[in-house]
Parts: structure tokens; C-alpha cells; sequence
């Protein structure tokens, strides 16, 4: 027996020796998995993955903490037998716990954005100070409408580095005016030509023309309305509380008043100023644009009056109403003016006549048309003003504002002095 027993207890030793060593060496494996993870996490920075796959690999290593613990020092039937109810209760806490932990982690993404887990931490939190850095100067560049002055040469090499035959002309255009211009580059949209109109007349203009002069310019669009139901068409790009007719009124005053108070400023810091203001993007910039268009289709029935009463009127308005699509002030609106700003922009003709009623000369250095008698236009042609405003343009559809380098060329305003061309024309093209 004595013998029987010893030898018993060896076997007995042996297993629990190997049941240590079992359980050792699964311990090892386990941590070595773990710490494998670990890496992965650490060397997957900037995966696209997303919360789910943050979820399940939390989950995933819940469970493998689960399986990996070590269990009692006992015989390998016992144990498995023994441990389930333990393994259970394991993975229930483990996972309660890694829940929690994943909840604290969005609750931090929800207070300081969308965090990705999978990025550094160095990189994360640059981001987070960059999102708490003042906006102030970013945001104004961004609302601007029409930007700062900047090098024209340094524009033009920026943006036509190719060598087309269009590219190679488009620079040569560009380097024609270098020395003589600065560019600012107008928001892109279908309200361009207006808005970089308007930018220059607020800048430069000396007096109000004298359409604004009226004191009854309030009761145009009523008039209007109330003689060829011209209104009942007009769509603004923002909601308005009143009625058409009251809301074209309130654009006119307002155009009005801030033409008055450009003339008034006493320098041209203070313009300056003053249309980075209005030039914001915002529904005041809007409601002055649409008083231009208004100011156009009241000048077009005024200027097709003329024509049908056989009365002298400037050659463009032929052009105008020789179109199949405006024949008249209201197919001109309907088919043209209306959808300014909206899904087009203004046509050339539709240029001049722009020029005409604000009694302004537009001259359009047009990039596209360099080495040609039309490289530079005027928009109307027979030069009335002196002292035109200086737009350019790639493409006759977009328009940019030029703004003159100090030269004995440029009056106090910035406006360049009159030069008329060799032979007294220019030449405008238009769609019939």
C-alpha cells in the first residue's frame, strides 16, 4: 500500500507539475497576444475604421482576457468542468467594464468631435487646438465676396502653368497688363459681372448717377407693377417676409444709401471699409445686386419706348431686342434678366447696358481675345465716361476686378485716365 501510494502521489505531482506548466505557459501565450494587439492598435494609425470596428475590437479583447485567465491548480477535467460558471461571470464583468469604457470614449468624442481612435495622439490633439484657434480671420476671408489685391503676374503663373496653346495665351495676356494692374478676385457665382460692377462703383464712383437722384425711386417697382405686371416674375436668392414689389423698394433705398455713403467717404481707407462691409456674402450684398437688375430693366422699357417712338438710342439697345429670345422688355426678363445670378450671367450687350444705366463706362480687359482689336472692350462702346471701371475676364462668363498700380496713368479714384483706342471703336460681340 505504502508503495501504491508513493507512487500514486508521483502521479499526482507529475500531473500537477504538468498542469503548472499547462497553465504557464497558456498564461505567456495569452500576454503575448495581448501585447500583439496593442501593436496593431498603435501601428494602425489613420485607419478609416470606424466606431463599429472600435466596438468590436474591444469586445475582442474582452473575450480573449476571458479565455486567457488562469484557472484553479487542479486536473485538466475538473478544471474545464469547474471554470465554465467562473468564465461566465469573467466575461460578463469584463464586458460590462469594457462598455463603460467605450461609453466614457464617446462621451470625450461627443464634447471634442469626432476623435478617430486609431490616429496618434499627437495628431489628435493638434486637431483639437486647430478647432479651438479663433476663426475671426479665416471666417472674413471666406465670407469676402471679393478678395484682397494680390499680384497679377503671381495669379497668372499660379493658375496656367500648362502649356496649351490657350494657356500660353492666357498668360501673355496677363503679362500685357502685369505692370499696370493688381487682381481681385470676385466669388465666382452667376452674380459676378454685377458684383464686380458694384465693387468698382463703390470704390471709385465721385456722385450718384442721376437715376438715383429721384426721390420717387422707391415707387418704380409699383409703377412697374402696376403697368406691365413686370414683378409678378422677379425671384430673390434669399426668403423675403414681404411682398415682391416692397422687398425691390427696400433694394433700391438701400442701393441708394450706400452709393451716397461710398461719395461721402472722405479717403480711400474709408471706402475701402466701407465695401468690406457690404461685400460679405450676406442678403444685404444680395438685395443691392438685384437693385441693378432692376435699375437694368427699368433703363430696357425706357430704351425699347425710344425705339418704337423712332427716337435716337444707343447702338447697343439694336443688339439687345435684335435677340429672337428678347424681343421686348418682358421676353428680355423672362428668357435673360430674371435668371441672373441664378443659372446665368450677363452677356455682353446685356454689359453695356449695365454701363448705360448706371452712366458708367465698364472697360473688360478680356485675356482670351489677347493680340486682338477686342482684347480690351467697353461696355457701352462710345465712351462717354472718361474714367472707366477696370474688370477682367478668361472667358467673357467670369469676371475679376483690376485694381491699378500707383501710376501718373490713374486719377486720385484709381481710375485709369481715357486713352481711346486707333480707330475710336471696339468691337462688341453678342449672342443673337
Amino acid at each position: 500500500m505504502c508503495r501504491y501510494d508513493s507512487g500514486t502521489k508521483d502521479v499526482q505531482n507529475r500531473q500537477s507539475h504538468q498542469v503548472k506548466t499547462m497553465n504557464k505557459t497558456a498564461k505567456s501565450a495569452c500576454e503575448s497576444g495581448r501585447q500583439s494587439k496593442k501593436k496593431k492598435v498603435k501601428t494602425s494609425h489613420g485607419s478609416t475604421q470606424g466606431t463599429q470596428g472600435q466596438k468590436a475590437d474591444v469586445k475582442g479583447q474582452a473575450a480573449e482576457k476571458d479565455a486567457c485567465s488562469p484557472g484553479p491548480e487542479r486536473s485538466s477535467e475538473s478544471s474545464h468542468t469547474m471554470q465554465k460558471p467562473a468564465q461566465k461571470e469573467a466575461k460578463s464583468s469584463d464586458s460590462h467594464s469594457s462598455q463603460q469604457d467605450l461609453m466614457k470614449t464617446s462621451s470625450a468624442e461627443d464634447e471634442k468631435g469626432d476623435v478617430d481612435l486609431y490616429r496618434g495622439e499627437e495628431e489628435i490633439q493638434k486637431e483639437l487646438q486647430d478647432k479651438q484657434q479663433p476663426k475671426s480671420a479665416a471666417v472674413g476671408e471666406t465670407q469676402s465676396s471679393v478678395s484682397a489685391a494680390e499680384d497679377l503676374q503671381t495669379y497668372s503663373e499660379r493658375e496656367w502653368k500648362g502649356n496649351t496653346a490657350k494657356s500660353l495665351l492666357i498668360r501673355k495676356g496677363y503679362e500685357a497688363i502685369a505692370s499696370e494692374f493688381n487682381l481681385r478676385r470676385v466669388r465666382g457665382d452667376n452674380y459676378c459681372a454685377l458684383r464686380a460692377t458694384l465693387f468698382q462703383v463703390l470704390s471709385q464712383s465721385k456722385q450718384l448717377p442721376a437715376l438715383l437722384h429721384d426721390s420717387e425711386i422707391s415707387e418704380w417697382p409699383k409703377e412697374m407693377h402696376s403697368d406691365q405686371d413686370f414683378i409678378r416674375e422677379w425671384q430673390f436668392p434669399f426668403e423675403i417676409s414681404k411682398s415682391k414689389v416692397q422687398h425691390l423698394e427696400q433694394c433700391l433705398e438701400l442701393l441708394k444709401n450706400k452709393w451716397q455713403e461710398a461719395v461721402q467717404c472722405k479717403s480711400l481707407e474709408e471706402r475701402e471699409r466701407m465695401c468690406q462691409q457690404v461685400f460679405r456674402g450676406h442678403d444685404e450684398e444680395y438685395e443691392l445686386l438685384e437693385a441693378l437688375k432692376f435699375l437694368m430693366l427699368r433703363t430696357a422699357i425706357q430704351l425699347h419706348s425710344d425705339m418704337e417712338k423712332g427716337s435716337d438710342v444707343p447702338e447697343f439697345c439694336w443688339l439687345l431686342f435684335a435677340r429672337d429670345s428678347s424681343k421686348c422688355p418682358k421676353t428680355f426678363l423672362t428668357n435673360h434678366l430674371r435668371h441672373v445670378g441664378f443659372s446665368g450671367g450677363l452677356e455682353q450687350v446685356e454689359m453695356c447696358l449695365l454701363g448705360y444705366c448706371l452712366q458708367e463706362t465698364i472697360q473688360v480687359v478680356r485675356l482670351y481675345k489677347c493680340d486682338t482689336e477686342e482684347f480690351i472692350t467697353y461696355y457701352p462702346n462710345d465712351h462717354k465716361n472718361a474714367s472707366p471701371l477696370c474688370l477682367l475676364t478668361e472667358d467673357d462668363r467670369h469676371y475679376n476686378v483690376l485694381v491699378p498700380k500707383k501710376s501718373s496713368k490713374f486719377d486720385s479714384y484709381g481710375r485709369p485716365k481715357w486713352n481711346p483706342p486707333s480707330d475710336g471703336q471696339s468691337s462688341i460681340t453678342t449672342h443673337l
